[in-house]
């Protein structure tokens, strides 16, 4: 199974590498480990994250694509979505299934046809759009709908350090 989940991963790869996609970029942590990849993520414009470069750590199993990668953000970010040790928390990266809390679809959860192109789309979509609904960083979501100016002041100061680690 890690065989095929490495030459599905060689592939997606190779694919991000001739066709790089608008908003971020991605590599091997260490080249001997298909497994790990870094992960730069270009703030979306028109976002309060705008101009902002996040890492991220992906991290996928060995029965890939049939379990999600988890993906873990190395630069400071203030978001709803995001655990406070770095952890994004979306519906993609779910395992596949019933939602046992009964707050996600299984369709909204992950299926093998998802790609790294298709995640870091999806993270770059939750930057645009945060979900406080089910808040992986409960702080961050009641600053979001009650604070805004204290949220965007906490985000935009992510955004300058993550260009100063330039």
């Amino acid at each position: 199974m890690a065989s095929q989940a490495s030459l599905l991963l060689q592939k997606q790869l190779k694919d991000l590498c001739k066709n790089p996609v608008d908003g971020f970029s991605a590599g091997l942590v260490d080249e001997t480990n298909i497994f790990e990849w870094s992960v730069t993520i270009i703030g979306p414009p028109d976002t309060l994250y705008e101009g902002g470069f996040f890492n991220a750590i992906m991290t996928f199993p060995s029965n890939y694509p049939n379990s999600p990668p988890t993906v873990k953000f190395t630069s400071e970010i203030w978001h709803p979505n995001v655990y406070p040790d770095g952890r994004v928390c979306i519906s993609i990266l779910h395992p596949p299934g019933e939602d046992p809390n009964g707050y996600e679809l299984a369709s909204e959860r992950w299926t093998p046809v998802h790609t790294v192109e298709s995640i870091v789309l999806s993270i770059i979509s939750m930057l645009s759009g945060p979900n406080d609904e089910s808040p992986a960083n409960v702080e961050a979501a009641k600053e979001w709908r009650d604070r805004r100016d204290d949220f965007k002041k906490k985000v935009s100061r992510c955004v300058r350090k993550s260009q100063e680690m330039l």
